[in-house]
């Protein structure tokens, strides 16, 4: 797996990890990892683009629940609650304003809406849509 990373203006600066390769339990660590690291050097919005990437494993999507766990808890929100954040995700009304996820393959996209992270973190087939969406 290799990750480029880059950044985007748009409203704000937007962190864009490009991902060659599929995320699963070899390669969750290293793109956790590179994610942490982005975060910790003040990346405050992230676009996973997953235009190269054919499989998410659990461990690709445990991945994924860390880092907006991560960017959750270090720009918190103060207009919503924790409790109003999971009514929202409920009801569909909740989409994370600090991950998103661009051109997943099409077997990836069922994870996600298998999984459920599709009610809460927004998937884009187009960058510059993605971007401004931040």
């Amino acid at each position: 797996m290799d990750i480029k990373t880059y950044t985007e203006k748009g409203d704000v600066v937007v962190t864009v990890m490009h991902v060659d390769g599929n995320i699963d339990n070899s390669t969750y660590e290293a793109f956790q990892s590179r994610a942490d690291e982005l975060v910790d050097s003040g990346a405050h919005f992230i676009l996973v683009d997953l235009s190269h990437v054919q499989f998410v494993s659990s461990a690709g999507m445990r991945a994924l629940q860390h880092i907006y766990q991560r960017l959750r808890s270090r720009y918190p929100n103060s207009d919503i609650s924790d409790e109003d954040v999971k009514k929202g995700i409920r009801e569909g009304t909740y989409k994370s304003p600090f991950l998103k996820l661009l051109n997943p393959s099409k077997e990836s996209a069922k994870t996600f809406e298998i999984s459920g992270f599709d009610m809460f973190i927004e998937i884009f087939t187009d960058k510059d849509t993605a971007i401004a969406s931040f």
